[in-house]
């Protein structure tokens, strides 16, 4: 009985050791995300001097809202967001559905060199973008793409990270399901509408999740190809509004107001769908 009674406090000890090292790792994420964070709101706030001011000001001796309005005046920042918006929307619709039918066509259907594609796909997940920057900076500008929302858009559709996971989650259907439609008499495209995606909806949502913030966050591509305020996106425009008087010492208030506001939309759709999101990419399980 002693035996067990020690074996029993000594996983209670293991059991809070775990738990106490879980809170120790959830407070050092909190702080190495908060304290940026809870800089760039209070920086939004103050005036120049309070910015430049030794040692730091962590709380605002006066408060400058209009900090904001400079933020969305001094630059076009309304021409900015209808870019992203554009790009984002764009680039992820495009994403959202080469990526579907890609996955699908990999796993539900037969053809000579399946496997090569996927080594081919997996491949383009290993090679950084910046890589391929100088190749499709040449190739648009002959296009005469330069300086275009097209030129922008077109070489930011590739498909490899939603191709992967769409695939990594269509194998780890139920094949019973898969099989029983198949008996029915289902076609590959009622296949796909009517059984595969009604069970992917997790992982769509994360799918889509992933792939709007990362366009929404696009940044060297746009800014090599905009010239000038009329196609650039608003992490292009954030730069510019920073350069808009000295750079030395740049007015970080506006430059922080602008940067909430750009950041103000994303985040908003990633705690509506944060739950989903989770789900689907823990559903997305590498099988097979």
């Amino acid at each position: 009985m002693k035996s067990a009674g020690a074996e029993t406090d000594s996983y209670r000890r293991r059991q809070r050791g775990v738990l106490l090292l879980g809170y120790a790792a959830m407070v050092c994420v909190l702080i190495i995300v908060g304290v940026p964070l809870f800089w760039i709101v209070i920086t939004s706030f103050k005036a120049r001097p309070d910015i430049y001011v030794q040692p730091a000001v962590y709380w605002p001796n006066s408060w400058h809202p209009e900090n904001y309005r400079d933020a969305t005046t001094k630059l076009p920042f309304w021409t900015f967001f209808g870019n992203s918006l554009i790009v984002t929307a764009v680039v992820s619709a495009v994403k959202f559905v080469l990526g579907v039918f890609s996955a699908y066509g990999l796993v539900f259907l037969r053809f000579p060199g399946k496997s090569v594609v996927f080594l081919v796909i997996i491949s383009a997940l290993m090679v950084p973008n910046q890589i391929t920057v100088i190749s499709n900076y040449a190739l648009v500008s002959q296009l005469g793409w330069r300086n275009t929302l097209v030129g922008i858009i077109v070489p930011l559709c590739g498909v490899a990270f939603g191709t992967f996971l769409m695939r990594n989650h269509f194998l780890s259907l139920p094949s019973e399901v898969i099989e029983a439609a198949r008996m029915d008499g289902a076609n590959w495209w009622r296949l796909l509408t009517r059984v595969v995606l009604p069970m992917s909806g997790p992982t769509m949502v994360a799918f889509a999740v992933v792939t709007l913030v990362n366009e929404w966050n696009e940044y060297l591509w746009p800014f090599l190809m905009a010239d000038g305020p009329e196609v650039a996106t608003l992490p292009v425009g954030l730069t510019l509004l920073q350069n808009t008087e000295n750079p030395s010492v740049t007015n970080w208030g506006p430059v922080m107001s602008g940067t909430l506001l750009t950041m103000l939309p994303i985040l908003i759709v990633f705690l509506l769908l944060q739950r989903h999101m989770i789900k689907g990419l823990t559903s997305g399980a590498v099988k097979g």
